[in-house]
């Protein structure tokens, strides 16, 4: 049956739409209130729309799905373009969790904290705020007018022992009331002016902080009413940060939209009581839907996450269909009406015409970023004589702690951003731990045996000079496989080998060694493609040294000593029969150790070097991960496992 003859058997009945390409592919997922009528314009021509063609030309089937209304069609369309992600819808790709704010008033003494994502546990959220930075200045600000306590319940219950309040409480960001300085009535108060500040409601706090500083007054209480006084001045001074934009209190979204060719941005404005409090940024690519369907299927999928509830107006600088049918959905989540309108006059304009210049100015940046990172590129690819642009770059680094815990890493960037889904993490099960070539060699033709699952990249490179690139030539020599490849390292000082500066001042400069050539490539330290190659190869040492940290951590004196290279179940037993215990074992000296039967001098050295390093080294990234006492004996880490984003 062809196309046509598809459509003519097609319901007349509301519903969802999907083209699909002669592999089965989904194209493109619509809904409409007639089936029939809408994809019969797609298939005849009558749409004039220019994406039209270009999607009719790969299209070789459609299905539909009826739905009870075009209310249920919007629901689903929604559902549909995130479980297919087809080539000719906008997909709103806001995979990242945003930080919130909780407050959970059921605490006796109830304390701010953050979260990543709204909880179903009776606490009250806050935000999301797309930024840590504007988390932390709300909380900066917060503090200075409403100081609740920020300490944890167990450093609370520790300065109630102690009966006084922490420097917090002298710096009159916390009024104390670990040590009774409070009373229950009194933080409640503060409680609920957190509350009111962070809904927005900053007019009816000021109000209701005017009501109480004048009740005191009244009574004489002119120490409350100074206090109140001060309160309602920062309030005052902190709602004046936030840029006036309107006369008119209504809570609204404003939603702007920038494009250049295929490049789509969209900026979102959130207004409460006139001000800007807040702004989301989303930027598409290869876009072929025009403006208005770019921002109906955008507003729909924005909403359509249950951390987003929709303000009393919506507000966008595009008409699109089906905004009636939008309304009536977000005024269902909303609880109350909701108005989506394109303003054409008047202050609501302006805003829009806001919106759409940040939109227009960040798109502009972005644009600008990719082209940078281009240049970079390129030029890594002209100085380097590569094959072709090094868009997917893998590096690899290898770290240890004195031989022990050896550890390898794998950082992947495309197109200069990291791409954190593909990094990996290595254990080392059979090279030497103290050797980084033996280390490298094993963890390189691990990964070339992947390639059938995991293609090769670009670019692969190493942290390291001459001998560890020629490691990776050897292991893909025989594997029979090709793949441009480079070294990374600074240059050489004898009398400062691990540090960035030489002794004689000034930087060291950064050494790129290329397969078959003797001198090594040096770029200006300020070249865009070294700067790049700088950040990947420091990504992949900060991989590998958090791993090595993060084990360091969770492994118990038994499993390190499991981990001494030379060190067997035999020389284990002397060690604790002579010595008595590991702490004696790690205390012990060199001379000491060496007076242990089995235990060789080289041995006594290993173990005391070991240790050595093990006190000089830094903390862990998380001290407070640890493994359950039993799991502590034989610490296994799956290799070339993946990392959530």
């Amino acid at each position: 049956m062809s196309l046509e003859e598809r459509v003519e058997a097609l319901p007349t009945d509301a519903g969802v739409y999907l083209f699909r390409s002669r592999t089965g592919k989904v194209l493109y997922v619509g809904k409409a209130q007639n089936l029939k009528s809408r994809v019969r314009q797609y298939v005849s021509g009558g749409d004039g729309r220019l994406r039209i063609p270009a999607l009719m030309d790969r299209a070789a089937d459609v299905e539909v799905v009826v739905t009870p209304t075009i209310k249920e069609a919007l629901l689903l369309e929604n559902e549909l373009i995130k479980r297919h992600k087809p080539a000719f819808n906008v997909r709103l790709r806001d995979d990242k969790q945003y930080l919130t704010l909780r407050l959970d008033e059921r605490e006796d003494w109830p304390r701010l904290t953050t979260a990543r994502r709204f909880g179903r546990d009776g606490a009250r959220y806050f935000g999301p705020y797309t930024s840590s930075v504007a988390l932390k200045e709300s909380l900066s600000n917060l503090r200075r007018v409403f100081p609740l306590r920020s300490c944890t319940n167990s450093v609370f219950r520790d300065y109630q022992r102690r009966k006084r309040p922490c420097i917090e409480y002298e710096m009159k960001r916390c009024l104390g009331p670990c040590c009774g300085l409070v009373d229950a009535a009194g933080y409640q108060e503060l409680v609920e002016g957190t509350t009111m500040f962070l809904r927005g409601r900053s007019t009816e706090l000021v109000g209701d902080l005017h009501a109480r500083m004048q009740a005191a007054a009244a009574h004489e209480d002119f120490e409350e009413a100074a206090r109140l006084r001060d309160r309602i001045q920062a309030v005052e001074r902190t709602v004046e940060r936030q840029q006036i934009v309107s006369e008119n209190r209504t809570a609204r979204d404003v939603f702007g939209l920038a494009r250049k060719g295929s490049e789509v941005e969209v900026q979102v404005l959130h207004v409460r009581e006139g001000r800007v409090v807040g702004t989301d940024s989303f930027g598409f690519s290869d876009v072929r839907l025009d403006d208005g369907e770019v921002m109906g299927s955008f507003v729909g999928q924005y909403y359509a996450d249950d951390e987003r509830m929709p303000p009393r107006e919506v507000l966008t600088s595009q008409d699109f269909e089906d905004a009636t049918v939008l309304e009536d959905w977000l005024g269902e989540r909303a609880g109350t009406r909701v108005d989506v309108r394109t303003p054409q006059r008047g202050g609501l304009r302006q805003l829009v015409a806001m919106a759409t210049n940040n939109a227009d100015g960040t798109l502009s940046r972005r644009l600008e970023a990719r082209e940078s990172v281009e240049a970079a590129l390129a030029e890594i690819q002209d100085r380097c004589h590569l094959q072709q642009l090094p868009r997917r770059v893998e590096c690899y680094d290898v770290s240890n702690l004195n031989g022990a815990l050896p550890v390898a890493s794998r950082v992947c960037f495309e197109d200069g951003r990291p791409s954190k889904k593909d990094y990996r993490r290595y254990r080392i099960h059979e090279a030497t731990g103290g050797d980084d070539y033996d280390c490298l060699r094993e963890v390189i033709r691990r990964r070339l045996a992947r390639v059938d699952s995991e293609p090769l990249p670009d670019l692969l490179m190493v942290d390291g000079g001459r001998g560890q690139l020629g490691v990776v030539l050897a292991a893909l020599k025989d594997t029979a496989l090709d793949v441009d490849t480079l070294g990374l390292s600074k240059e050489r000082d004898e009398d400062s080998p691990s540090v960035r500066v030489k002794r004689g001042g000034g930087l060291k400069a950064e050494r790129i060694f290329l397969p078959n050539r003797a001198n090594p490539v040096m770029l200006h330290p300020g070249s865009r493609g070294l700067l790049l190659l700088q950040r990947v190869r420091d990504e992949s040492h900060r991989f590998a040294i958090e791993f090595q940290r993060e084990l360091r951590s969770k492994t118990g004196m038994t499993s390190i000593l499991q981990e001494l290279p030379g060190i067997g179940p035999v020389k284990r037993r002397a060690l604790l029969k002579t010595l008595g215990s590991l702490r004696a074992v790690r205390a012990a000296d060199e001379e000491a150790l060496a007076a242990v039967p089995g235990i060789s001098r080289k041995d006594a050295q290993t173990i005391r070097g070991f240790f050595a390093a093990l006190e000089t080294a830094p903390a862990s990234v998380d001290p407070a991960a640890a493994l359950d006492p039993a799991e502590a004996l034989d610490p296994v880490s799956p290799p070339d496992l993946p990392l959530p984003e």
